[in-house]
Order: structure tokens, then C-alpha cells, then sequence
């Protein structure tokens, strides 16, 4: 495979998991450059000024955490292949960041051969996503009626990302300004989130999202 001109960019936070996935990386090429970026902000200037063909992203990232990541990031490279790498349940969020533009998820507990294996995945131009998930698409394409026992799948994207900002401590005005949302329509998203996961506060809010996704409530 060749892969000089291979140019990969890592965005994460914990400088651990940039070492690890660059070691994974360099293994698998070894003439192939890297770059790592420790928040959204600095990624994106790396992305105005290099050209990369992967781009390893954490969803829990400082500056980004939301779907709207996946449009910054193609707006400036129609061409990068993205693999998101977070710790986020993938029954949760896997189909949603594949369908926003990302190429591949992968859990941050998955093995090295699984990272492995999505790397080449999307190096092949395919789309990567686990065993599991792909037997849950399975298991709902065989069932008219199917019934989540997770609450926080029947949330939109939108509702997700609004919950996401809730559950991390940020205001209403806050999110707005962040989403480029009127502060009016996230409060009606909040209250439909409220709603949804029958909670009628922020404390039982992240009560709830720790009960059925830790990793939201927690820095990965």
C-alpha cells in the first residue's frame, strides 16, 4: 500500500489516545505523516493549511462536541475520510454522525485490531461501522415495530446535541449561541427533551443520560 503522501490528522483532547491511535497508525503507515490537535479550534486551523486524507475525531472534543463538526470539517475538505473515535455509545450515535457525513465509528473500548480494521476500511473508500451495529440495523430492519429500550434513541439529532450541552452544565443562552439557535427555540427543544426522557429538571436529566450513557456525564 502506498502510502507516503498519506496525511492523517488526530483531533483528541487526551494526549494518551493521540499517542496510542498514532502508534496504531504508524504501524499500519509507516512512511504516512501525522498531525494532532488537542481541541476543535486548532484542528480546524490545521485543516486551512494542510491537506489530510483521514482525520481521527473525538465527538467529546473542547470547541466542537456537536454533529455540525462533520459540515465545518467538509466544507474545508470535501475529501477527508472522518472516523469518529469516542467513547459515546454507538447504538446511540453511530448512525447519526454516518449519516451527518462522517465515513466511520469507532468506540474508544473497541480493540486495537478493530481501529485496525476501520482505518483500512475507509482507506478502501467503504464506510466503517461495528458488528454490532450493523446487527442492530439488521435486527430493526426485520421488525416493523421496534422498540428501544434506550431512551435517548428516540431523541433527533438536534434534541441530542441540546442534551449533550445540558448534561455538561451549559445555559439555554449558552447552547444558543453555540448552536446559532434563538434561546426561544432551544428552550422548546429542552422542554421536548424534558419530555422524552420524563425528567423535569437538569439534575434528572443527567441522572437519566448517566443511567443509559455514562460516557455523556464524563470526560473520555
Amino acid at each position: 500500500m502506498k502510502d507516503q503522501n498519506y496525511h492523517v490528522l488526530i483531533a483528541d483532547d487526551h494526549a494518551i489516545v493521540r499517542y496510542g491511535t498514532s502508534f496504531v497508525i504508524k504501524d499500519l503507515l509507516p512512511t504516512g505523516t501525522i498531525r494532532e490537535a488537542n481541541n476543535f479550534h486548532q484542528a480546524l486551523k490545521l485543516l486551512d493549511t494542510n491537506r489530510f486524507d483521514l482525520m481521527v475525531l473525538d465527538i467529546n472534543i473542547p470547541g466542537g462536541n456537536n454533529l455540525q463538526m462533520i459540515d465545518v470539517i467538509k466544507l474545508r475538505q470535501p475529501h477527508v475520510k472522518i472516523l469518529i473515535f469516542s467513547g459515546y455509545d454507538e447504538q446511540v450515535y453511530a448512525l447519526r454522525y454516518l449519516q451527518a457525513g462522517a465515513d466511520g465509528y469507532v468506540v474508544k473500548q473497541a480493540s486495537e485490531a478493530e481501529l485496525r480494521m476501520a482505518i483500512q476500511t475507509l482507506q478502501n473508500n467503504d464506510k466503517y461501522i461495528s458488528h454490532s451495529v450493523r446487527q442492530h440495523l439488521l435486527n430493526n430492519m426485520s421488525h416493523k415495530k421496534v422498540i428501544s429500550h434506550n431512551p435517548l434513541a428516540t431523541l433527533s439529532n438536534r434534541e441530542m446535541e441540546i442534551m449533550q450541552q445540558l448534561v455538561m452544565g451549559a445555559a439555554v443562552a449558552e447552547i444558543g449561541a453555540t448552536l446559532g439557535l434563538q434561546i426561544s427555540t432551544v428552550s422548546t427543544y429542552k422542554s421536548r427533551i424534558f419530555e422524552k426522557l420524563n425528567v423535569s429538571n437538569v439534575v434528572d436529566l443527567v441522572e437519566k443520560v448517566r443511567l443509559y450513557d455514562p460516557s455523556v456525564t464524563s470526560h473520555e
